[in-house]
């Protein structure tokens, strides 16, 4: 088994001798290693990508709005570049689409990434399959094929508002338990603790 560090390695460099600058080839990289952690397909789907790269045209996207298309299947490592960098902007539309995006999984790691910049959870969908974003920490996904997606339809894009799963009655009765562990401050206590017997000449 190949380790994440030679796959980030390799696939930096890949990236720049096909033509991208070492900026974008190093985000590359990242981002494959951590398809590849969460058992996503990533550098199959880069691969491929790459052998059609000189030969297709892809559109770029500069400004991302919260609706997004084009006849020209959109460049994912554009796309997913413009929106890691513009997300604290884009966070507030709430829900964001793409119409017709090349290798859509190639744009899955700037949006992960995106959800620890933000500090929400983002929920995606690529056609009918689905993503859970976790603060680049784990995806959880519906998807368990190791199949190349060369094509979206369409990427839609919720940024998910936090909030607790358990309620404010479930809280309390647990944090009354943990009071159990509290200890009770002593004139002792108080004496042989840090800072203890220290005067302020100041």
């Amino acid at each position: 088994m190949k380790s994440f560090s030679e796959i980030d390695t390799t696939v930096k460099r890949a990236s720049k001798s096909i033509g991208f600058e070492w900026g974008v080839a190093e985000e590359l990289g990242k981002n494959i290693r951590l398809l590849e952690m969460f058992g996503l397909p990533g550098l199959k789907n880069l691969n491929s990508y790459f052998k059609t790269y000189n030969q297709k045209k892809f559109q770029k996207i500069n400004l991302i709005s919260k609706k997004n298309n084009s006849i020209i299947p959109y460049c994912p490592v554009v796309a997913g570049t413009n929106f890691l960098d513009q997300v604290i902007n884009l966070e507030i539309m709430d829900e964001i689409n793409f119409e017709n995006m090349a290798y859509p999984l190639l744009f899955l790691p700037f949006a992960s990434r995106s959800t620890e910049i933000i500090g929400k959870r983002i929920f995606l969908n690529i056609d009918e399959k689905e993503f859970l974003l976790n603060f680049n920490q784990s995806i959880y996904s519906n998807y368990l094929g190791g199949d190349i997606i060369d094509y979206a339809k369409k990427i839609n894009i919720k940024f998910v508002e936090n909030k607790n799963t358990f309620d404010e009655k479930e809280w309390q009765e647990l944090y009354k338990l943990s009071e159990g562990t509290f200890v009770e401050e002593s004139e002792q206590l108080k004496n042989t603790s840090a800072g203890a017997g220290l005067t302020d000449n100041d």
